[in-house]
């Protein structure tokens, strides 16, 4: 479905409304990944003064690198999840088949099937 007017497009479409989502993502995720950019910094000084790892990690502000890490891989997966359902029900609505479909995403028509099934 093709909207036209009104102030915000991405409000009435769901695969721009992802891909907003995927912004907010990727804005997180960059200050996740100059927090861990520090936090690195921070881990190869100590070690470079001779502190263990247990007195480095030990004493570290919450989150540490590997919770900065994972929170940035479980945005894009929730993001890029949102976007894959949205674009595959957008093109399925314009007439494209599953198997097409499966074959731009490089998933199998199962897949888009399950995707198409799914509450968006």
């Amino acid at each position: 479905m093709t909207t036209t007017g009104g102030s915000d497009p991405a409000s009435s479409d769901p695969v721009l409304e992802a891909l907003a989502d995927l912004g907010k993502a990727l804005d997180g995720n960059e200050a996740r990944m100059w927090a861990i950019r520090a936090r690195i910094a921070h881990i190869v000084k100590a070690r470079a003064e001779g502190r263990t790892y247990r007195e480095i990690v030990g004493t570290e502000e919450r989150p540490l690198i590997v919770e900065l890490a994972t929170g940035n891989l479980a945005s894009l997966m929730d993001a890029g999840s949102r976007l894959r359902k949205a674009e595959a029900r957008a093109l399925y609505e314009e007439g494209l088949t599953m198997a097409a479909i499966a074959e731009l995403f490089g998933v199998t028509r199962q897949r888009i099937s399950e995707l198409l099934r799914q509450e968006a």
